[in-house]
């Protein structure tokens, strides 16, 4: 099934080792047959995602890296806090995949039907380890595109785009019409405000700087609150009142960005009441965490939110375990019709699987910038 492949391909992998380090380096593996159900995809390319980083660079130190080697040898360790080495236990010596998404042709395929009907196509795919030349991967796992689509176009059809139709699913099913999120200025952000726009859906977009309105503004967003204003709650509060927001989506996880959510929500609660009530309005306010932008605790004060509200985590992988096949297939036959349009990614730069390992490259990507998403690119040269 191989045999007009090469023998072996490189992948990026993340080592924690004794030493007290997170490794990246180069690997070169074996390509192996792929089993009955599976396929072999020649990554053309996949996108670096804040959700990349963690199982990437771990905790480690990316101010105190080091760089040994060259060329294929290259080795970039990156100094894990002492406080942090014991969560790294169970990785300890084992060389991990890094990757969690990207797209490319299937060269290969098992003997299962529905494997083999993607022989030749070009697929986006999920799971760990895209960042390599060649991937085997489930073919229930892969995204089937138009002919003729460019690797560079879906490479991003999976963590991004069905995170935010996920997210606004979640909200319709939970019985809520009008949504906040945060971190809007991001690529999953403004994502987030094209989807409302085209759907009808009233969007409070939260920014963190001021020049990240007019980006927004330019896109057709209506309602932007930025968090390093002194008047962010007042105005956060009336965009509230004007859609009738009572769920949002945090980005940040950290810090008190959850709480003043809430508290924005009940404000407008309370502004659509005449009488006074022992436990404030009847209005359920839900926030969900589902980033990590900032690592510090979430800091709130539940006096300020009334008695009908939630904080709770929302993750992808487990949302999509749990919504059924129909719904998972019209949210992925949806991105797959808009990759070009609704669903597109800007990319800041395109690097080889080598750039990995370049310590401006990482410094850059790790900042999680809105202006500096990088795409990796194993057919360029390093």
């Amino acid at each position: 099934m191989l045999r007009s492949l090469p023998d072996t391909g490189i992948q990026v992998v993340s080592t924690a080792t004794d030493g007290g380090d997170i490794e990246l380096s180069l690997q070169r593996v074996s390509l192996t047959e792929p089993r009955d159900h599976e396929v072999t995809i020649r990554v053309g390319a996949a996108p670096i995602n804040p959700s990349d980083l963690g199982p990437m660079l771990g905790p480690g130190d990316v101010l105190r890296m080091r760089v040994a080697g060259n060329g294929e040898n290259t080795v970039v360790s990156l100094p894990v806090p002492e406080s942090a080495q014991s969560a790294l236990s169970p990785r300890l010596g084992k060389a991990v995949g890094t990757g969690h998404e990207g797209s490319g042709i299937v060269v290969a395929t098992g003997r299962d039907p529905d494997a083999k009907a993607l022989m030749g196509k070009i697929v986006a795919a999920t799971g760990a380890g895209m960042y390599a030349e060649f991937r085997n991967v489930r073919a229930a796992d892969c995204l089937v595109l138009p002919d003729g689509t460019d690797p560079v176009q879906c490479a991003s059809c999976f963590v991004n785009p069905l995170t935010v139709l996920g997210m606004i699913e979640t909200a319709h099913r939970e019985g809520h019409t009008a949504i906040v999120n945060t971190a809007a200025a991001s690529q999953l952000g403004q994502m987030f405000n094209r989807v409302c726009l085209m759907d009808g859906i009233s969007l409070i977009n939260v920014i963190r700087r001021p020049e990240q309105e007019a980006l927004l503004r330019d896109m057709g967003a209506t309602h932007i609150c930025d968090t390093s204003s002194p008047d962010f709650e007042a105005s956060l509060a009336d965009a509230v009142v004007e859609t009738g927001a009572t769920i949002g989506f945090d980005a940040t996880g950290g810090g008190p960005l959850a709480g003043q959510l809430l508290k924005a929500m009940e404000s407008a609660a309370r502004r659509s009441i005449s009488e006074v009530r022992k436990y404030g309005p009847n209005v359920y306010k839900q926030v969900y965490l589902y980033g990590g932008l900032d690592p510090s605790p979430t800091i709130f004060r539940k006096a300020d939110f009334g008695s009908s509200w939630a904080i709770g985590e929302w993750r992808l992988t487990p949302y999509l375990q749990n919504i059924g096949t129909d719904v998972a297939d019209e949210l992925r036959g949806r991105v797959a019709a808009e990759i070009t349009t609704t669903f597109k990614t800007a990319y800041a730069r395109e690097i080889p699987l080598a750039g990995l390992l370049d310590p401006d490259a990482i410094r850059a990507f790790s900042r999680r910038s809105t202006s500096a998403k990088y795409l990796v690119r194993p057919d360029l040269q390093g």
